[in-house]
């Protein structure tokens, strides 16, 4: 939960310039005076508001963020005084565009997340909507329960996106859709009108209400034969309006009420009717015991034929993953040792099957019937069987990462959802998927599949270049699937609902009868079209290109860039893999933008599990301080939406002001945002036209300087002895009172002597002493040069005689100086390049400096030098579990005083995958307990906690969990790579964390 210190951190509309604030509309103003929570109309935040995860991009009016259920009410209050529609926005994670809109955004995903009321016996809770489903689920988990609609986007969706969509999940056919499994909703009306829609005998008889009740069962039985009709009798169809919940011949399967509940109606109607104040849930018993098998198939065809015969033995989930997921599964460094697991040989597709119960054996038992089905019908060996609780949650959050992985490829030509759900019965699955493949290849293009095999709901994705001809080919492979989803007796949208998407079809889907029962029903309850206008009724063409996020008329910039991004400037054919198309603006220019669109809006960065990233959101909740946010105010900047300044507009500053180039979206974004490296690029344009703060250049110049302040040590020390002088200069430059300057000490590196002997059997290494771990902790380097020369080793240094130390350059890029980064990194290639040639390790101690040799360097346009670099170096603790597991290092090691050690990885170790060593190394101490704090960002991040306006911000981050596990920490040793890490634990819990380096020196047995 948002905490207080971190409320003030974001400034949205009130902290606006006079000028501007004078030219907002009166319905901004009027919002702005009397809400609490945040009011946004500038034109970047209503950019990032004008987007989902669909193709789609529609200008709001504004967005309001209300803070509690007043604002909410006062909020919808003043809209409707104003005549303006309002639009409901949760994690803004749908598909087919329901939450973009010209209209009022309510965005309740911040404030109205609140469990509200719980009963345990009942087995039921109530929620306001802008709770997330992970969130409530951690919450139910100890009473032993579950909300069971357990869709792929659960860290970030919220219950009220989820009832508006009607989603399902992975185990529907298990637990059936959110229309299954919501009580009631507390909901108001357009014109102001709060009910509880519930079961009609719980519903109330106010006259409103009871007008709503009687008109909805006057549709519903004169249109009862036209339902049964052309209602599809598969459980995966969300479009339109639940009227067949009246039907009581007919009922809604799953359905346990035995009469009809007016909140299914509402359910599914994406914000059309009401908006939802609070919603009622059903729960169910956790399963006890789950197993997996995962099925391979040789063909794609053979896993939708056999998906009908596994069905038989009682799963409660059946999904596909695909050929094209698994390789880029296999591609993405978080999933690849996940995946490589669950593989026999190279399958063309795989089947999850799950099967859960309060008997692990009958569930054991089941999988085994699995394994010799499969058998039976000619794959015998090709079930993995994964009974491990741990390894099966790895395996469903590759899953579950789906659309993102699939969203991974490079170039324009992106998987496009517009007939991704449509069901068929299961006995037609393997046909329908035949017939579909062929009318992508038709019309020259593949389709990507993966999902809910067991319902006949498969999201398949063809790949389309909307910039050129991709929206004729959208309507021409829509209208083809649309018959095949007919001649099966489908329905066209199984799961992620109508919007600007799916909209146009309700009325072909149910035939002109039913589609005016739904403009009736839409009357009655919202007769001036104000609550998300134009969706299911009135909805527009799926391919009116005006409201594409990138119509034909859209062009990216040109960007003078500093960095190497020709890798993501590629166009593929989606048939053959060539390169077809030349990407826009040279390979330079155009690969930033490519880079930038890369985020497809899914929202995976507004979790607050994935690993590191991202810890400004985690402290704001803002969109604006969110991954995703943050590039599409990039990508609205590249292409002139946000005036003619491009990066280096105050629009694009604000954005990144509160990233702290943790690198967590380069591993966690499973399509590979890496905003650290856009972020050098913007500040590079920010300094190009607005120069450089005194501040800054102090961070940026700290190398240069560090041997003229190691020599003046005392005189820097004495400032901090005069705490009135020390304050004052602080202020001046901008830098928090509360932070110490830097202490600088003795050179590690001028008492350094290289070694004159021969390496003793080839064991040398040269160790790379950064600028940190040279003039500020020198102890660090005489730990990992002592643990070295223990081991065996010949060790060497980043010095010759005379010269200034070598420098990785990482504090020019992070004050936008790159032209000085290059030329550090130009420094130490050629220095170095005599030790890489011998193939001699360079092993670094500060994970920040280290890394950049296999991340900024590539970038530089140094070639094959930087290659053979990045592929030598190494981090102190990963070059020594390397050189265990090759059985070349030997090192006896004595307990420590303390048996207890917690360990904070540094957020480049996580994010480059090398944080395991540190653990590693320090299990080979005797007898010391080793964990790890369960962290993002310590929040220092180099210079961002040192400056004035980012102090709180930091020390939010800290708190989030480093610090509070640090502080419960007893007779434990401390444990942290990272110069910044380390600061922020002495400053926010005042004890002294350890380079790893440190540790195992004092664990050395000298005898």
């Amino acid at each position: 939960m948002l905490t207080k210190t971190s409320e003030a951190l974001v400034q949205p509309i009130h902290w606006m310039p006079a000028s501007v604030r004078a030219a907002l509309s009166p319905l901004a103003k009027r919002l702005q005076h009397e809400l609490k929570g945040d009011v946004l109309f500038d034109r970047a935040a209503r950019g990032r508001y004008a987007t989902d995860a669909s193709i789609y991009q529609v200008m709001p009016v504004g967005a309001v963020v209300p803070k509690d259920q007043a604002d909410l009410l006062l909020a919808l209050e003043i809209a409707r005084d104003s005549k303006v529609s309002v639009l409901a926005r949760g994690a803004g994670t749908s598909q087919c565009g329901q939450t973009v809109g010209e209209a009022l955004v309510i965005d309740t995903s911040k404030w109205l997340n609140n469990i509200v009321h719980f009963d345990r016996e009942a087995r039921t809770v109530t929620v306001e909507p802008g709770v997330v489903l992970d969130h409530l689920n951690t919450w139910l988990k100890p009473h032993g329960l579950w909300f069971p609609v357990d869709v792929s986007t659960s860290a970030q969706c919220t219950i009220g996106g989820m009832a508006g969509n009607n989603s399902c999940g992975s185990r529907s056919m298990e637990y059936g859709n959110m229309v299954h499994n919501v009580a009631s909703i507390d909901a108001v009306l357009a014109d102001g009108h709060q009910a509880v829609f519930a079961t009609l005998r719980a519903m109330s008889s106010d006259a409103r209400t009871r007008s709503l009740v009687d008109g909805v069962q006057r549709i519903a039985k004169r249109e009862r034969d036209e339902i049964r009709e052309q209602i599809p009798k598969v459980l995966r169809r969300v479009a339109g309006y639940n009227i067949d919940l009246f039907d009581c011949q007919n009922p809604l399967p799953f359905s346990a009420d035995g009469e009809p509940n007016l909140a299914q109606l509402l359910v599914g109607s994406e914000g059309t009717l009401a908006f939802s104040r609070q919603l009622t849930l059903k729960l169910a018993p956790l399963p006890a015991h789950k197993v997996l098998g995962v099925v391979n198939f040789p063909t794609f065809y053979g896993a939708m034929d056999m998906t009908q015969h596994i069905v038989k033995l009682g799963p409660v989930a059946v999904e596909l993953v695909d050929r094209t997921m698994i390789g880029l599964s296999m591609s993405n460094p978080a999933f690849r040792p996940v995946i490589e697991k669950a593989l026999v040989g190279t399958p063309r597709a795989v089947l999850l099957v799950e099967f859960s119960g309060e008997d692990r054996s009958a569930q054991l038992a089941k999988l085994a019937q699995l394994v010799a089905l499969m058998s039976d019908l000619g794959l015998p060996g090709s079930v993995v069987e994964i009974p491990d609780v741990m390894q099966q949650k790895a395996l469903w959050e590759v899953r579950k990462a789906g659309l993102n992985i699939m969203m991974s490829m490079k170039g324009d030509g992106k998987p496009v959802s517009f007939i991704e759900d449509c069901a068929v019965p299961l006995e037609h699955l393997a046909q329908y998927t035949t017939r579909l493949t062929e009318v992508f290849h038709q019309h020259r293009t593949e389709g990507t599949w993966y999902a809910h095999a067991s319902v006949g709901t498969l999201h398949v994705r063809p790949v389309l270049d909307m910039r050129r001809d991709g929206a004729q080919r959208m309507r021409a492979i829509a209208e083809e699937a649309a018959a095949l989803v007919r001649e099966y007796k489908g329905a066209f949208s199984g799961e992620h609902g109508d919007g600007l998407c799916r909209g146009e079809w309700v009325a072909w889907q149910y035939g002109p009868r039913i589609n005016e029962a739904f403009r009736e029903i839409k009357s009655l309850f919202d007769p001036d079209n104000r609550m998300s206008p134009d969706r299911i009724v009135n909805p527009p063409k799926m391919d009116d290109t005006t409201n594409f996020r990138f119509p034909p008329t859209y062009r990216e910039r040109d960007v003078a860039t500093k960095l190497d991004w020709s890798q993501w400037n590629v166009t593929r054919d989606p048939l053959t893999g060539a390169e077809a198309l030349p990407g826009t603006g040279g390979d330079r220019t155009g690969g930033l933008a490519k880079a930038v669109e890369m985020c497809n809006n899914n929202g995976h960065c507004r979790k607050f599990d994935a690993g590191t990233m991202c810890p400004s959101y985690r402290i704001t909740k803002d969109e604006q301080h969110v991954t995703r946010g943050r590039a599409n105010t990039l990508r609205l900047a590249i292409s002139g939406q946000l005036g003619d300044d491009g990066l280096a507009s105050q629009d694009v500053k604000d954005v990144l002001d509160l990233c702290v180039s943790c690198k967590g979206c380069k591993r966690d974004c499973p399509t590979g945002v890496d905003m650290a490296k856009i972020k050098i690029e913007a500040r590079a344009a920010w300094t190009s036209k607005h120069g450089m703060r005194m501040r800054d250049r102090m961070v940026a110049f700290l190398p240069r300087y560090a041997p003229y302040a190691s020599r003046v040590r005392p005189l820097f020390g004495s400032v901090e002895r005069m705490p009135r002088f020390a304050g004052w200069l602080k202020t001046r430059l901008g830098l928090a009172p509360q932070r110490a300057f830097p202490r600088f000490l003795t050179s590690f590196l001028s008492e350094a002597v290289q070694p004159r002997v021969p390496a003793v059997g080839g064991k040398e290494v040269l160790l790379f002493v950064d600028t940190f771990n040279n003039y500020m902790e020198p102890e660090n380097a005489r730990a990992a040069k002592r643990v070295l020369e223990a081991a065996g080793y010949t060790v060497h240094f980043n010095l010759k005689a005379g010269e200034r130390p070598l420098c990785c350059g990482r504090t020019f890029l992070s004050g936008g100086r790159v032209d000085e980064a290059k030329a550090e990194a130009r420094r130490t290639l050629d220095a170095l390049r005599p030790y890489v040639e011998r193939g001699v390790p360079v092993v670094g101690l500060e994970p920040s400096c280290l890394l950049s040799f296999r991340d900024e360097f590539l970038d530089y346009g140094y070639g094959d030098e930087a290659r053979k670099l990045s592929q030598t170096s190494f981090l102190f603790e990963e070059f020594l579990v390397r050189e265990k597991q090759a059985a070349r290092l030997q090192l006896s090691l004595k307990p420590l005083a303390r048996p207890k050690a917690l360990v904070h990885g540094h957020c480049h170790q996580k994010a480059f995958d090398v944080f395991r060593p540190v653990q590693t190394v320090l299990s080979w101490i005797p007898a010391l307990e080793v964990s790890v704090v369960e962290s993002s960002c310590c929040g220092m991040a180099g210079s961002f906690g040192y400056e004035a306006e980012h102090y709180e911000a930091s020390k939010a981050m800290a708190e989030l969990s480093l610090l509070p596990a640090i502080r419960k920490a007893e007779d434990a040793v401390i444990v942290a790579d990272g110069t910044s890490c380390r600061h922020q634990i002495a400053d926010g819990a005042q004890l002294k964390a350890l380079h790893v380096a440190q540790v195992l020196a004092s664990a050395l047995d000298d005898d």
